[in-house]
C-alpha cells in the first residue's frame, strides 16, 4: 500500500436471505485495552454455550500479532491451492473454541497485525491486504465496513447469541467518525452496550465516569449497564462507589466479576501479557525467549511453561541472555530483518553464539527459524524497507521475504522421535539452502509428506516454520528428556478445556447470567 489512502473494493459474496436476525447481540466495550474484555467474552461464551444456546463471538477490529489458522469456504484458496484458509485473532479463535465451533474469518473480519510504531499490515476476512501506515487505514477503514456488517450478519443468522468485544475504549471520541469496532458499530448493529471497568488497574470510578462524560447523549443511551473486573477483596467496601458512578452516569451496576487466577492457562491476545511474565521457577531446564518488538504468536510457549520441570523466561530488552540457560527458543516475529536488528543491538546475537559454544541448544520458530539463517531477503519491501539482512548463521539455510502468505495446518512427526505433531504455518517467505537436507520434521498436509525445517549436524540447533508444535504432548515429552529434563505426563489440551471450564464457572458464580441475557437484543 502506498501513503495515499488506497481505494478499496471488497468483493462481498451474496448472503442468504436468511429472514429476520436470529440471534439476540450484547457488546463489551472496556474503559481502556487490557481490562479483562477478551477473557470475559470467553467466559460468557462457554457459559452460555453449555446452557444450550447457539453463541459465537465477534470483533470487528483486532490488533495483534497472536493469530489463528482458521478454514473457511468463503476465504480464498492457498498458493498452492490448499483448501481455502485465513487468520484471525488468536483471541477470537479461543471464543471460537469456547463455543465448540471452528474459528472463522467472519468472527474477527479486520485483523492489524503491527509491523511498525505507525503501521500495519492489514488483514481483511483472513486476507493480507498490504502494508498500511496508521494514519492511511484511519482514512480507508470505513471502505470495510460492509465487509464487517456482512461478517457480522452471518454470524447473526446462525446463531442464537452473538457476544460482541470492543476494541480499546469506547470512549475515544477523536476517533468516532471512523471507528468500525466501538460506538460506531454499535449503533450500526442495534447492540446493547455493556461498558467493562478494570479494578486492578486503578482508578474505576473515573473511567467509568470519563466514559460517560466524552460520550455523545445517543451513545450514552446505547450502554445498559457496567461491570466492575478483576476485584480482590472486601466488595462492601467498593460498593459506595459503584453508588456513586450510577449517581453521574445512570448507567446501572450489572455485576462484579473477581480476580480470575486460572487466567494464565489461557492464551493471552497480545504481548501486554509479556510485561508482567509468570515466570516458571523449581524446575531443572532453563528456557530463554527473547522478547523481540514485533514478536508473534508467543502462545507457542504455553505448553512448555506449564511444564514444571521448566523455568521459562522471557527476556526483556536491557537485559543479558543468562549464562545458565540451557535452551534459547528464537519465537516468531512479524519483522524479520527488524527483529535481527533488534538481536544484535541488544547483544543477544553474541549471548546466542556464545550459548552454542558452550554447547547449548536453540530452536527457532518461524521467523526464529529464519533468523537463524546465512541471509534474510526482502526484495519488495514486504516487511519495511528493501534489503537484506545477515542471520545468525547456525543453520545453511537462507530466506526470501515474498509471495502468497502461507496459512495452513499441518499434521505430520518428529522425523527424530517419531512423534505426532500438529500446528499450522503463517508466513509469507520461503526458505532454501542445504541445511534443508537435514530435515527436522515430516509433515502431512493434505498431500504427500514433506520435509520440515532444518536441524544443524550436531543437532543442537534447529527450527522450521511450524506454530504450535509444543502443544503436542508425546513430542513435548520426548523433547524434554532430549535436552535433559522430565515431562509431567500434561495433556495440554484438556488442560485448555479444563481452563475454560473454571472460567465459565467464575462468570456463573460473579455475574447474573439470566440478567445479563436480559439486556442482550
Amino acid at each position: 500500500m502506498t501513503d495515499s489512502a488506497p481505494t478499496i473494493t471488497i468483493d462481498l459474496p451474496p448472503m442468504q436471505d436468511s429472514g429476520p436476525r436470529r440471534a439476540r447481540v450484547l457488546m463489551i466495550q472496556g474503559t481502556a485495552s487490557d481490562v479483562g474484555k477478551s477473557l470475559l467474552v470467553a467466559g460468557l461464551c462457554r457459559a452460555y454455550a453449555r446452557r444450550g444456546l447457539v453463541v459465537r463471538p465477534f470483533k470487528a477490529q483486532n490488533m495483534s500479532n497472536n493469530a489463528a489458522v482458521t478454514m473457511d469456504t468463503d476465504a480464498r484458496p492457498g498458493p498452492d491451492g490448499e483448501t481455502p484458509r485465513g487468520e484471525i485473532g488468536r483471541a477470537q479463535a479461543l471464543q471460537a473454541r469456547a463455543c465448540g465451533v471452528p474459528p472463522s474469518i467472519h468472527m474477527n473480519p479486520v485483523l492489524l497485525k503491527p509491523q511498525t510504531n505507525i503501521g500495519s499490515q492489514v488483514v481483511l476476512r483472513g486476507r493480507a491486504l498490504g502494508n498500511c501506515p496508521a494514519r492511511v487505514y484511519h482514512e480507508m477503514r470505513h471502505g470495510l465496513m460492509p465487509a464487517v456488517m456482512d461478517s457480522f450478519e452471518r454470524l447473526c443468522a446462525e446463531a442464537d447469541l452473538v457476544l460482541i468485544e470492543g476494541a480499546g475504549s469506547g470512549a475515544e471520541i477523536y476517533l468516532r467518525k471512523s471507528d468500525i469496532t466501538n460506538m460506531h458499530f454499535a449503533e450500526r448493529a442495534g447492540a446493547p452496550v455493556v461498558v467493562l471497568g478494570d479494578l486492578d488497574k486503578g482508578g474505576t470510578m473515573a473511567s467509568l465516569v470519563g466514559t460517560w462524560l466524552l460520550l455523545d447523549q445517543a451513545d450514552r443511551d446505547r450502554v445498559v449497564g457496567y461491570i466492575v473486573n478483576k476485584f480482590r477483596g472486601d466488595f462492601s467496601l467498593f460498593e459506595p462507589a459503584c453508588v456513586t458512578i450510577t449517581e453521574h452516569t445512570g448507567w446501572p451496576f450489572v455485576g462484579m466479576v473477581r480476580w480470575f487466577e486460572g487466567a494464565a492457562r489461557l492464551p493471552a491476545e497480545d504481548s501486554l501479557a509479556l510485561e508482567r511474565p509468570a515466570e516458571t521457577s523449581g524446575g531443572t531446564l532453563n528456557v530463554a525467549i527473547p522478547r523481540l518488538s514485533r514478536v508473534a504468536n508467543f502462545d507457542d510457549m504455553d505448553p512448555l511453561a506449564a511444564e514444571p520441570s521448566v523455568n521459562l523466561r522471557w527476556i526483556n530488552p536491557g537485559q543479558p541472555i543468562p549464562a545458565e540457560t540451557d535452551v534459547i527458543i528464537l519465537p516468531g516475529s512479524k519483522t524479520t530483518r527488524a527483529d535481527l536488528d533488534v538481536l544484535r543491538r541488544e547483544g543477544w546475537d553474541i549471548d546466542i553464539l556464545a550459548h552454542v559454544r558452550r554447547g547449548g541448544r536453540v530452536v527457532g520458530l518461524c521467523a526464529g527459524f529464519q533468523m537463524l539463517g546465512r541471509v534474510v531477503r526482502d526484495p519488495l519491501g514486504i516487511e519495511g524497507d528493501p534489503g537484506e539482512t545477515l542471520g545468525l548463521g547456525l543453520l545453511d539455510i537462507e530466506t526470501e521475504i515474498g509471495g502468497d502468505k502461507r496459512l495452513i495446518e499441518i499434521d505430520g512427526e518428529d522425523r527424530r522421535s517419531g512423534c505426532r505433531i500438529t500446528g499450522y504455518e503463517m508466513h509469507m517467505g520461503r526458505t532454501s539452502g542445504a541445511g534443508l537436507e537435514r530435515p527436522w520434521l515430516r509433515l502431512v498436509d493434505g498431500g504427500d509428506p514433506r520435509p520440515e525445517g532444518a536441524i544443524s549436524p550436531d543437532g543442537r540447533v534447529m527450527g522450521g516454520y511450524l506454530h504450535g508444535i509444543f502443544g503436542a504432548d508425546a513430542f513435548r515429552a520426548h523433547w524434554l528428556e532430549q535436552v535433559g529434563a522430565l515431562s509431567s505426563g500434561l495433556d495440554f489440551e484438556a488442560r485448555t478445556e479444563a481452563a475454560l471450564d473454571a472460567l465459565a464457572d467464575h462468570c456463573e458464580a460473579c455475574l447474573d447470567l439470566d440478567a445479563l441475557l436480559k439486556l442482550a437484543r
